[in-house]
Parts: structure tokens; sequence; C-alpha cells
């Protein structure tokens, strides 16, 4: 599954600014309701209470927390890179930069874990998330993303 089909590159966020975990979902979900015309608040609880069954920090800086909305009519993807690190309560401990909403359609069960599947394979990628901390840039992150999923098709 490519990264193209999840991510556009309006949903490239190259410099956010957040304090912290609540702060850095607060961002993501109202960015997902500009992009969705889904109400911010429905986007952020769904998240949040994802993330009250386990962190979506799953190392290395990196977090993808997900979430399934009975109003969305396709999965969607959200890609941010944190200015500073916040503490994300990861499998590592370690704070996180690097973060990739994912929501999904009520009914997108195995679409849904695909897509997990594959945004954690890319950002398992060491020298891809190398690039990507070195760049500040959408266009270029959107590049890097979207490279990936031509050279290690799935």
């Amino acid at each position: 599954m490519a990264l193209a089909g999840l991510l556009h590159q309006n949903a490239i966020i190259p410099a956010m600014r957040a304090n912290s975990k609540k702060q850095l979902l607060l961002e993501l979900a109202a960015k997902a309701s500009k992009l969705t015309g889904l109400p911010e608040r429905e986007i952020f609880d769904v998240i949040l209470q994802r993330e009250r069954l386990g962190s979506t920090g799953v190392g290395n800086g990196i977090a993808i927390p997900h979430g399934k909305l009975s109003n969305l009519s396709s999965l969607a993807g959200i890609f941010a890179r944190l200015e500073t690190p916040v503490d994300f309560e990861a499998l590592d401990d370690q704070p996180v930069d690097l973060v990739f909403l994912l929501l999904a359609p009520e009914g997108a069960g195995a679409d849904h874990l695909k897509a997990l599947s594959r945004i954690a394979r890319v950002l398992r990628d060491h020298d891809m998330v190398t690039r990507i901390r070195a760049t500040d840039s959408a266009s270029a992150i959107y590049m890097l993303l979207n490279e990936d999923t031509t050279s290690h098709a799935a």
C-alpha cells in the first residue's frame, strides 16, 4: 500500500510546535478536521481514546496514533515532524518527534491494518527517518515518503 494514497502534501506539517502529548494530539486533530471536514473534538476524542489503551509511540522517536471514525469516507493520514520532541509515553521511553496520524472509516478493518503496517514499515527504515529529520520542507518530506513506496513495494 502506497503512502501516497493515505497522505497528501497538504497533510504534512514539517515543523510542528507542541509542548506535550495532549497538545500534539490537539494540533493533529485540528489539522485532520480541516482536511476531513469532521469535528475537531470528535477526532481528538477518538485518538485520545485509543491512546488510553496504550501508547502508539512505537519507539525511536516515532508515534502512529490512529482511530476509526463513523463519518469518514476513506483512510486519511497526517504526518508531522516536531521542532522539539515531546514525551509520548513511548514503548522505549524516548520522546517523539515524528508522528503519523491515521484515521480510518468505522468499517475499514483490513485496510486500516494494512495501512498501519505500511506506515510502520516505512518509518522503520533508519535512512528514511534520518532524511526526514534532516529537512523541514513539507514537499521534501512528501517526496521522501513517496519515494519509499516505490523502492520498497509491499
